[in-house]
């Protein structure tokens, strides 16, 4: 079994000893009949990539593809002649032997030696280094990816724009961390989504986690957490949902604000209503497929709304009768809080004791001037040296105390430190990762990065940020790259809760989970399914993925699993009894359950379809391209469309993927692809299980490409647990990448 620890450590290299070259029979005999410079079956022709070609260096992709082909049994085809297995596992032996050998004496570390923070790292290092926990996401522009991830250097540019946004980011931050941010009331809106939308751009995001600061007999609200730049007073404003689709009807009723004061720092604000009253407001049954709406009489009963700021109540505000009408919204949505405002500050009483002030302030300067300098040297000295990740030299503060002078001047103190750290987090020591070659190296020349440079990258690859005094003063020491270091360093940073960007990171783009927030199913084919039901998806796979890395789990239990994580909405939406509340919790699966592994959770069957139908070839492509790195090749830009019905009749997804794989073209890339996403067609387009389809009793019976037969989820897990070797290098390669 191969643990997710033995990834995330250091591992040492050896050459195997070489093994002699087969004869040019093999590929003669079984691989030439249709590689050849004649026909040039897959692009690839044997005539020009003879065997002696792997001693150079300028086909080694083609053989790294040979190789993951005949791995994965898709070469030589079914209806070709096939080798002896004993012939077909020499030449694999050989040909991986020979490609791991050349890169042992021929390494390609790679050349790219400087690489900008992305926009996740960016506001993650912000948080650290200055103890700010503050959302700068909505004003930097979104990243542009590279193989899967959207840390790679090669597209992380820097252009005039992203510069002018960096500097006015980084004075507001920098204000904000010294308690100088702006006194006039600035206001933030929060909009609780209720049919499955995501937020607004420019809002803070919602996040089912952030409503556990919610009473536990509240509902219908939301919460979210903001940052109160000074102690003072801030207005909070709750807007309701005012039973109407008609502006003229709404009512200044439906509008609440209270005003209470705050200390400087974040808080969680939220507003909800009593749990008691549920949804008595509306009531409905269906009863011989007639709706029944029954009316509250009048006087109509009031409401309780609650006032939340970090999880305790501040007011309970009586909201005025209302009589629900019968009209569509009034009937199918309850009252309910729909924005949440924060304005401020008002009556500014100081800038407080915040988490930041305590870490950026660790002297305090006297009148005298010459004292000052020395504190603001001695505080940009140590913030320096975490933000550029090095021992800092008497060049670099004296540049940062030449921005703190020229700010202080005709200001304070505090202004001055605000100068230094703008210029701080806009220095390219603070931007870039940095790696330099040595002095005298000679060009193309490979060396060991520094343990400095090590550190840097293990905190960008497990934290998403800049690595603490821990691992800086053991890469001085020299000490980080000893094995029983190492491995004590990573575990004590998985252990710790900045290690979650490794999920949000790299599992949410290796698992395509940030896409679950951009996809919209069709309400009406799919009502059940809501923004509520869509974080739970992502909490899932969240959780599910976090305990294996945590837990040291084998890397196979992400292909099959005897449990995964739920909470009562997705335990309902799974057809799970037993689990209540709104808590996750680890949940043992039934060993008859379709469920289990990466698979059968809906967050990945909801994103690998459309809108309103599933997708064989989607979720097929997604299993090759992520669970066994052999995408197949893209589209031609002619693909007809899918046809769904034919006579009159509704095709259900197989007969659709027979009458496209008809032309020869298409068939040679479905052949792999849809045996596996027909064995997923018994979970519907939001991952709920389904026997039936377009009328007719969902078949999931599949033939993969070397004849292998095999029946829906459990028979395409044997297939892949069968290939787990190759899942283990795909999921490395993608690690590696990351």
């Amino acid at each position: 079994m191969v643990a997710v620890g033995s990834l995330l450590s250091s591992a040492a290299s050896s050459a195997e000893h070489d093994v002699a070259e087969p004869s040019e029979h093999f590929l003669a005999t079984y691989c030439s009949a249709c590689h050849n410079d004649e026909d040039w079956a897959g692009s690839l022709s044997f005539d020009y990539l003879p065997a002696s070609s792997l001693h150079g260096g300028d086909k080694l992709p083609e053989w790294e593809k040979i190789l993951r082909k005949t791995r994965l049994g898709e070469m030589p085809p079914a209806d070709q002649l096939q080798p002896p297995p004993e012939a077909m596992a020499a030449f694999r032996g050989w040909l991986e032997n020979s490609l791991d050998n050349r890169a042992v004496v021929h390494p390609d570390p790679g050349r790219a030696t400087l690489r900008r923070l992305n926009r996740s790292e960016y506001g993650n290092a912000v948080r650290d280094l200055l103890a700010l926990d503050v959302d700068v996401s909505a004003e930097l522009p979104p990243d542009d990816s590279g193989y899967g991830f959207d840390n790679i250097a090669d597209v992380l540019s820097v252009s005039p724009t992203l510069m002018d946004r960096y500097i006015a980011v980084a004075e507001t931050i920098s204000r904000l961390a010294v308690g100088a941010g702006p006194q006039a009331p600035v206001l933030v809106s929060y909009t609780v989504p209720k049919d499955g939308a995501s937020s607004n751009h420019g809002v803070p995001a919602y996040n089912e986690r952030s409503n556990e600061a919610l009473p536990l007999d509240s509902r219908g609200g939301g919460a979210f957490p903001y940052y109160a730049p000074y102690d003072g007073i801030y207005e909070i404003s709750g807007h309701l949902n005012a039973n109407t689709n008609n502006d003229i009807e709404r009512l200044p009723e439906d509008e609440f604000s209270l005003r209470v004061p705050l200390k400087a720092g974040a808080h969680m604000i939220g507003m909800a209503f009593r749990k008691e009253l549920a949804l008595d407001d509306r009531m409905k049954a269906m009863r011989n497929e007639v709706l029944i709406v029954k009316i509250p009489p009048e006087p109509a009963r009031e409401l309780t709304l609650d006032f939340i700021v970090d999880g305790a109540r501040v007011d309970q505000t009586l909201v005025p009768s209302y009589v629900v009408r019968p009209r569509f919204s009034q009937n199918n949505y309850p009252r309910d809080v729909m924005q949440i405002d924060v304005k401020g500050p008002f009556d500014i009483s100081g800038p407080g004791k915040t988490d930041s002030i305590r870490k950026i302030f660790v002297c305090e300067p006297t009148a005298a001037a010459e004292s000052e300098n020395a504190c603001a040297r001695k505080i940009l000295s140590i913030l320096a040296r975490q933000a550029y990740r090095r021992p800092v030299t008497d060049t670099d503060v004296a540049l940062l105390m030449r921005i703190y002078t020229i700010g202080r001047d005709g200001a304070d103190f505090r202004q001055g430190i605000a100068a230094a750290l703008q210029a701080m987090l806009i220095s390219p020591h603070f931007l870039f990762l940095q790696e330099k070659d040595p002095v005298d190296s000679a060009p193309g020349s490979v060396h060991a990065i520094s343990d400095l440079e090590f550190a840097s990258r293990l905190a960008l690859f497990l934290w998403s940020s800049l690595p603490d005094e821990a691992l800086l003063r053991s890469a001085e020491a020299g000490t980080l790259r000893k094995p029983a270091e190492l491995q004590a360093q990573v575990s004590r940073m998985l252990a710790d809760p900045r290690a979650h960007a490794l999920v949000e990171n790299f599992a949410g783009q290796w698992l395509y989970l940030r896409n679950l927030d951009l996809h919209q199913p069709d309400r009406a084919i799919f009502p059940q399914y809501d923004v509520r039901l869509q974080q739970a998806m992502k909490q899932e796979t969240e959780l599910f993925f976090s305990y294996v890395v945590n837990q040291n789990r084998s890397i196979l239990e992400f292909l099959d699993a005897d449990y995964t994580f739920l909470n009562q909405r997705l335990a309902e939406h799974y057809g799970i009894d037993g689990v209540k509340g709104t808590a996750f919790r680890k949940v043992a699966l039934p060993a008859d359950s379709p469920r289990g592994g990466l698979l059968g959770q809906g967050s990945i069957l909801t994103v690998t379809s459309y809108g309103n139908h599933t997708s064989v070839v989607k979720r097929g492509k997604w299993i090759l391209e992520n669970l066994l790195a052999s995408a197949p090749p893209p589209p031609p830009p002619d693909v007809p469309a899918l046809k769904t019905s034919q006579n009159g009749k509704a095709l259900n997804a197989r007969e659709q993927m027979a009458m496209h794989r008809a032309d020869p073209v298409c068939a040679s890339c479905h052949v792999k692809m849809d045996p596996m996403g027909f064995a997923l067609e018994q979970f519907d387009a939001v991952g709920g299980y389904r026997t039936h389809d377009a009328g007719q009793l969902v078949d999931v019976a599949s033939t993969m490409p070397d004849g292998t037969q095999f029946t829906g989820m459990n028979g395409l897990k044997d297939v892949l647990l069968a290939q787990s070797d190759e899942f283990v290098l795909a999921f490395t390669e993608r690690l590696l990448t990351y």
